[in-house]
């Protein structure tokens, strides 16, 4: 890519989606905009600035930079540093999960059910969905959960971006939490099977963390043992929320069933597909 004192915005961003485009990526112009967004700080009216307006050196030896990396494989939104998640903008890097749009409505299934009180969030990673309960909800207390010393920093950074009162925690899944203290369990946890997780397209699998995506070689691992403790940490009445495979969601559902959780549902995502378990803990458990 040109990288010369005196090459044009135009001459940038065509050279740009060219090397997106040949490295195999959809939507490479759209990409080559929004990576030039990030490095040249242009907005939203960034399209009514002329294409033959000179870029310097400095600013163009940037943007060839992002090309690369984004062009190699590296997702956008580690490129960028960050990401979207509902009314957020977070930081975004391989310490943690990039959000998926799939996760948004997992908080808004939540927010329906327990508006208030304390909540907690399992997997924290990012902190995408405590902060966003946090933002959105009238919560006592939201307490973010995670085993991996990175993440928590991650989701600590998007904390102090956010200014959102989050309580970060480390631990195994449910084990700080304290007995019959949430109205909420809500989690994202892993749900990949070895093979699914080995099989995963290395846009994924060599970025983000093992950690966050397989759990046992049926996937269930990290499930099972939530739906285990999770009875210990919720209320009576108080409600779980999981995000879950959409191929073993029937086998959740029974799962939930069978460790004494009541009014089992499973809904669908925005994609229609069978991705959230909600169930309460019995009034008289």
């Amino acid at each position: 890519m040109a990288s010369e004192a005196g090459v044009s915005r135009g001459s940038l961003l065509a050279e740009g989606a060219v090397a997106l485009a040949a490295a195999g990526l959809g939507a490479a112009r759209r990409e080559a905009l929004h990576l030039w967004a990030g490095v040249s700080g242009e907005g939203p009216a960034s399209g009514l600035v002329p294409p033959e307006t000179s870029v310097s050196r400095e600013r163009a030896d940037a943007f060839a930079e992002v090309i690369r990396r984004r062009a190699a494989g590296e997702p956008l939104a580690h490129v960028t540093g960050r990401t979207g998640f509902r009314h957020l903008t977070l930081r975004s890097d391989r310490r943690a999960l990039i959000p998926r749009p799939e996760t948004e409505g997992l908080v808004d299934l939540v927010l329906a059910r327990v508006p208030g009180g304390r909540v907690a969030d399992v997997g924290t990673g990012s902190g995408c969905i405590a902060l966003s309960l946090a933002t959105e909800g009238q919560y006592q207390q939201v307490i973010g959960v995670d085993l991996s010393h990175e993440a928590l920093a991650l989701a600590s950074e998007n904390r102090a971006l956010t200014g959102v009162r989050v309580a970060l925690v480390r631990g195994n899944l449910c084990q700080p939490l304290a007995p019959a203290s949430l109205d909420a369990l809500v989690s994202n946890p892993p749900y990949l099977t070895a093979a699914e997780y080995a099989a995963l397209d290395g846009s994924v699998r060599h970025w983000e963390p093992a950690l966050a995506l397989a759990s046992g070689p049926d996937g269930l691992d990290a499930v099972l043992a939530l739906l285990d403790t999770g009875r210990a940490a919720v209320r009576p009445g108080g409600w779980l929320a999981l995000e879950i495979d959409c191929a073993r969601a029937a086998r959740c559902a029974w799962h939930a069933g069978a460790f004494g959780w009541t009014d089992v549902a499973i809904h669908a995502d925005l994609f229609g597909r069978e991705r959230y378990l909600l169930a309460r803990r019995s009034d008289a458990a």
